[in-house]
C-alpha cells in the first residue's frame, strides 16, 4: 500500500521562509515541481508547509515584489491534484487564522492581499469548466463555511473575517462577471457561508457585515432582482391615465 511522502522532511519547507530571496525562490520553484505530482498529502505536512509559505511571504519587501509573491502563492491552487485541493485549502485558512493576531501593521497589507488571491482562485478553481462541477463547488463551500466563515469557531479572528466578507463579492464579480445571471442556483451555493454567518455569527458587528454583503446591490442584479425593482418604480412613477 503506497504512503504519503513526509512533507516535513523536504528541505525546501525550511528554504521557504530563508532571509535570502534567491533560497526562497528555488524553493517555491521545487516546492510547484513537488505538488503538481502529488495525488494526497497529510493534513499535519500540509499545516507545515503552510507555515513555511506564510513566512516565506513574511520575509518578502518592496510591495510589487510582495504582490507577485501573493499571486505566485496563490497560483499554487491550479497546479494541485484533485484531492488535494480543499485540504491545502483548509490548511491556508487554518494557519491565517493561526497567524492573523501576530500580524504586524506594516506587514499586513501583503496578508490582505493574499487573502483576497485565495478567495479569487478559490472561485475560479471551483468554477472551472463553466461551474458544473458541484463537487468542486460544493467542496469550496465546505472549506469557507469550516474556515474563515465558521461562526462557532473562536480561534478565527474577526478581522480575517471582516476581510473575507469584504472581498467577497468583489472576487466573485472578478471570477463569474455577468455570467452570475446565467448561474444563479451556483450564485445562491455559493452565498450559504455568507448567509449562515449572518444568522449564526457570534459578534454583531461581523453579522452586520454578512448582511452587507447579501445585501449588495451587484447580487441583485446578477438574480434578475434590479430589473424587477426598476420595472416597478416605472410602473410607479407612470401612475396611469386619471380619469
Amino acid at each position: 500500500m503506497a504512503t504519503e511522502p513526509d512533507l516535513s522532511s523536504s528541505p525546501f519547507i525550511k528554504h521557504l521562509a530563508s532571509s535570502d530571496k534567491p533560497t526562497r525562490d528555488l524553493a517555491l520553484s521545487s516546492l510547484r515541481t513537488y505538488l503538481t505530482h502529488q495525488p494526497s498529502i497529510a493534513p499535519l505536512d500540509l499545516l507545515k508547509l503552510w507555515k513555511g509559505l506564510f513566512y516565506c511571504l513574511w520575509m518578502q519587501d518592496k510591495p510589487a515584489l510582495q504582490q507577485r509573491l501573493a499571486r505566485d502563492l496563490a497560483a499554487l491552487l491550479a497546479i494541485l491534484q484533485p484531492g488535494v485541493v480543499a485540504p491545502f485549502l483548509r490548511a491556508f485558512w487554518t494557519t491565517m487564522a493561526r497567524e492573523w493576531r501576530n500580524i504586524e501593521a506594516l506587514r499586513m497589507d501583503k496578508y490582505l492581499f493574499l487573502v483576497r488571491q485565495y478567495v479569487r482562485e478559490g472561485f475560479s478553481w471551483a468554477g472551472k469548466g463553466g461551474w458544473g462541477d458541484a463537487e468542486r463547488v460544493d467542496g469550496l463551500v465546505g472549506v469557507l463555511g469550516e474556515g474563515p466563515l465558521d461562526a462557532g469557531d473562536v480561534k478565527v479572528p474577526d478581522g480575517l473575517r471582516y476581510h473575507v466578507l469584504d472581498v467577497y463579492v468583489d472576487e466573485l464579480e472578478k471570477v463569474g462577471g455577468r455570467e452570475w445571471e446565467g448561474k444563479r442556483d451556483v450564485l445562491e451555493r455559493l452565498l450559504v457561508p455568507v448567509q449562515m454567518f449572518e444568522k449564526e455569527g457570534r459578534s454583531k458587528s461581523v453579522r452586520k457585515a454578512a448582511r452587507e454583503v447579501l445585501e449588495d446591490e451587484r447580487l441583485a442584479k446578477w438574480r434578475g432582482e434590479a430589473e424587477v425593482e426598476d420595472r416597478a418604480s416605472e410602473d410607479d412613477e407612470w401612475g396611469g391615465i386619471e380619469d
